[in-house]
This record gives structure tokens, sequence and C-alpha cells, in this order.
């Protein structure tokens, strides 16, 4: 195996036992001996993976002291940051602030999108619409799952901003993973199909201070039913 890919694999799960809490924020990771015999390799590997993680503020080198795990808020990487809150111990708070990260990207895009939206992609989300009512009436959850997040991916691409697609793309794993808790719940499918009618009558209509307030609602509603129905269940 290339020296590489040794580096990424002792990397990745030192940073999944970081994601586990075997390591919480402040805690000291293993020494470079010990990370060696676990894994069989060379301290070089080692030390050239944890480098990897310092780059990404992760883990953070004290002299004399040791290699320290940084809170989560001061990681780099992105993509550990949705690992973290895909898999880690702390799921509520993660979904939280999922939320109100949607809320602040989501509204500005929808209020975009007012102006740009076409023709069929307006029928597009009528369509989307339909296919939640059918998928609600039988309670496919997946089918549910997958039109809402189509609907919000027109909306998306409808801003016009392409900045706006690249930094929803890395999150839509968690974004799925997050819908299928949240849509297992009969009356939280109830209020989605609502407000995403709201949305889409707003968008049709051009109305862009409409249509933000419509998307705003939702995620408030999404917000309410996270804390009321689905995180008390756990």
């Amino acid at each position: 195996m290339a020296r590489k890919s040794l580096v990424g694999v002792v990397a990745d799960e030192l940073l999944d036992r970081i994601i586990d809490g075997e390591f919480p924020p402040g805690s000291t990771v293993p020494g470079e001996h010990e990370l060696s015999a676990r894994h069989e390799v060379s301290r070089m590997t080692v030390r050239e993976a944890m480098k990897t993680l310092q780059a990404q503020q992760i883990l953070s080198v004290e002299r004399g002291r040791g290699t320290f795990v940084n809170p989560l808020n001061r990681w780099t990487s992105l993509e550990a940051v949705l690992r973290a809150a895909s898999e880690g111990k702390n799921e509520a708070e993660a979904s939280v602030q999922l939320i109100e990260l949607r809320r602040m990207l989501e509204t500005g895009a929808c209020e975009l999108a007012a102006g740009r939206i076409s023709e069929v992609d307006t029928e597009s989300l009528f369509a989307y619409i339909a296919a939640m009512k059918a998928a609600h009436a039988i309670n496919d959850v997946t089918s549910f799952v997958e039109a809402d997040l189509a609907f919000h991916d027109v909306i998306l691409r409808a801003s016009g901003n392409v900045f706006v697609s690249v930094l929803f793309e890395p999150l839509h794993r968690v974004l799925e993973k997050r819908r299928a808790e949240t849509s297992a719940v009969p009356a939280i499918q109830e209020h989605a199909i609502g407000h995403h009618q709201n949305i889409a009558e707003a968008l049709q209509s051009g109305d862009a201070t409409r249509s933000r307030l419509a998307m705003d609602a939702h995620m408030q509603q999404t917000l309410d039913d996270l804390k009321n129905l689905v995180l008390p269940a756990k």
C-alpha cells in the first residue's frame, strides 16, 4: 500500500475515534509510538497522519505537553465536520445547527429564485409537492424524502448563484439522513407539504419578499418539529 494511502487510513481511523467521543475536545491523543503499534505502520506515517489532522485544525500541538483535540467549531475541514454531524454523539446539536445553516442559505436562495425561476422549474415544484402528497398517503418515507430534497434542489439551482449549489452539495448526504428521521413522523410530513405549497405559490407569484418569508416560515416549522416531535423521542 502506498504511503499516501496509509497516511489517509491512519488519519481517518483517528478521526473516527475522535468523532466517537473516545478523545473529546481538550483531551490528548495517543503518541506516535502507541499509534504506530496500533496501526502497524511507521512512526513517520503516523506523524504525517497527525499533520493532516493538524492542517484541518482538528488537532493542535503544544510543545512539551502533547497533541490535543480542538473543539468542533475550530475544525476547517467541511468533510470532517459533516462526518461529525452525521456520525457523532451530539446529534441533537448538530441537527439544530444544520437547520440554522439551511435557514441562512435557503431563505436567500428562495428570494433570488423568485425573480429568476422559469415556468418549467415552477411546474417541477408543484410536481414534487404532488409526489410528496402521494408518498404521504401511503407513508412511503423514502419517496417523500426524495421529492422533498428535489424540491429544494430546484430552488437552489433557480437562484442562479453557482456558489449556493456548490455549498449545498457536500451537505446532501447529511440532509438525506436528517430528512429521513424527521419525515418518519406523519405530522411533520403534513407540515412540510403545506409549507412547500406556500413556497411554490410565492415563487410562482414572483414576489421576492413573499418567497423569502415563505421559506423562512418553513425553516422555523422544521426547527419546531425537530425540537418538539423528534428530539424528545430519542
